[in-house]
């Protein structure tokens, strides 16, 4: 399986947090699912940073290191992901969740979430 991991699914993880779920913890876990990370989590996240909604020790690199450590795939945001937001139901107003749903659309990727919003859009999601 392609997983999408949300900001908040690798922070997580990260973290060994028990909000994580074990059902998408053994997903992120295993050796059989290639795991994606959206540049815009850590767009989000160094927005997030710099107006001090959220602290990271070592800022929007530690966050980098996550990824990294954990051999998460970074993706880009390319055109088609802003075209597949256009047309996208208001289910959710937040822009970056909204980016990831495009995302997850448009690369068949199943979306690793506690977001109750997400859902909404008939994708394929784990939590």
């Amino acid at each position: 399986m392609n997983l999408l991991l949300d900001t908040h699914t690798v922070l997580w993880l990260a973290e060994n947090s028990p909000k994580l779920s074990q059902r998408a913890k053994e997903e992120i876990l295993s050796d059989g699912n290639q795991k994606f990370v959206s540049i815009a989590s850590a767009w989000e996240l160094a927005i997030k940073i710099s107006c001090g909604k959220f602290r990271l020790v070592n800022g929007i690199e530690e966050f980098y290191k996550m990824i990294d450590s954990n051999e998460f795939l970074l993706l880009p945001i390319n055109r088609n992901y802003v075209t597949q937001v256009e047309s996208l139901p208001l289910h959710h107003r937040d822009p970056f969740d909204r980016l990831l749903v495009a995302t997850a659309l448009c690369e068949n990727l199943t979306i690793v979430t506690a977001d109750e919003n997400i859902p909404m859009y008939g994708l394929p999601y784990v939590w």
